[in-house]
């Protein structure tokens, strides 16, 4: 299969690019390095540095079977401040890609947001993933292009952000655990995530791609998918998971903040076989124990 990832130098895009290339795959990558990190390029991938925007990003990107959409500003913060590149990058990005498809006759799979879920017109990140959906639904039913949506929940694991405005909530923990400092939850705290670890959420991507462009599953063609664990924790909860009396410092609530976030996963299991093996206890009880064994403590 030869592929095409957008925001290939970034959390999951990086993710997506090895297990690919393990898997076998020719990939290719567009990204600008605006959020994607050059420390992540894969040697047996060719990026193309290049705005998706921008006239003639395309031109050097060889043939191609499936395009995975990833490029995006992908946090609702950062989108109170940048409005119109937020909106600018995930709506005409997307546009871009799929007219792209539509004239070259490839496959899209892209890369949607959970909180399609909550109030759309609550912040700009939001608004603009929720447009990208209907762009490409919009190709999807008026000009053919056959591609599928596909919604993460709180991402986490290997290549995470873990500073600066566009890291998640368990990067910027992990960070603080791993510098002795207090966690800073939000809000209340009892606010609930569905955290979905990034090798699940790649496994998704590719078994949407694989039931995509084999043609045998007429369901996949044109539906959204919801790619979370199925499970869901308060943040206290997760707090808890470094240590029920590791010090917290609490923050007020964010704008645009949902109250709750849980993924359905039965229907991406019944059509194309997604199933999530991570665990986000271990995944925390793993980190904790690595940083005692660092600190010279003893379990």
């Amino acid at each position: 299969m030869k592929v095409l990832v957008t925001g290939g130098a970034g959390f999951i895009g990086t993710n997506l690019i090895e297990r690919l290339i393990n898997d076998g795959h020719e990939v290719e990558s567009i990204d600008n390095f605006y959020t994607g990190k050059r420390e992540n390029k894969h040697d047996l991938c060719k990026y193309h540095e290049v705005d998706l925007r921008s006239d003639g990003a395309f031109d050097n990107v060889g043939e191609v079977d499936v395009i995975f959409h990833l490029a995006a500003l992908a946090r609702i913060q950062p989108s109170f401040t940048e409005p119109t590149e937020t909106i600018d990058t995930n709506q005409l990005g997307t546009q871009r890609v799929m007219e792209w498809a539509r004239n070259n006759d490839v496959s899209v799979v892209y890369a949607g947001s959970s909180s399609a879920h909550g109030d759309l017109y609550s912040n700009p990140y939001t608004f603009s993933k929720w447009q990208g959906e209907e762009i490409v639904k919009l190709y999807n039913k008026v000009f053919n292009v056959q591609s599928a949506i596909c919604r993460f929940y709180n991402v986490y694991g290997p290549h995470q952000l873990v500073d600066g405005p566009y890291c998640t909530v368990i990067g910027i923990f992990e960070e603080l655990y791993k510098k002795s400092q207090p966690l800073t939850p939000t809000w209340d705290g009892e606010q609930r995530r569905d955290f979905t670890h990034v090798y699940d959420i790649v496994d998704g991507l590719i078994k949407c791609s694989e039931s995509l462009l084999s043609g045998e599953n007429s369901q996949v063609n044109g539906e959204t998918f919801e790619l979370g664990s199925g499970v869901n924790y308060s943040i206290n909860q997760f707090c808890d998971m470094f240590g029920k009396d590791y010090p917290r410092e609490p923050l007020p609530k964010r704008d645009g903040e949902m109250r709750e976030t849980l993924c359905d996963t039965k229907p991406a299991y019944d059509i194309i076989g997604y199933k999530p093996k991570m665990n986000l206890e271990k995944y925390i009880k793993d980190l904790v124990e690595t940083e005692i064994i660092k600190r010279g403590y003893d379990f």
